[in-house]
């Protein structure tokens, strides 16, 4: 039996989803930037490490909705 797929419409959404993430995502933290450059340089980098990893939790969920459909 010859199953041919079809080209799914999630992933191309799906990839405009995280670029839209990751470009609020930038927005919101550079707005903070004047604030959080009057700290001290070691806190600044805890700052910055830790909204960089943030914004990685939304994607597993979206990655998993690209591939299967399904979101659990």
């Amino acid at each position: 039996m010859d199953r041919r797929m079809s080209p799914s419409w999630r992933k191309p959404a799906g990839m405009i989803v995280i670029l839209l993430l990751i470009g609020v995502w930038c927005a919101v933290i550079v707005s903070f930037s004047t604030i959080v450059g009057a700290w001290h340089p070691a806190a600044q980098l805890v700052f910055y490490v830790v909204t960089g990893i943030i914004w990685i939790t939304p994607l597993k969920p979206l990655l998993r909705w690209m591939e299967t459909g399904r979101w659990r």
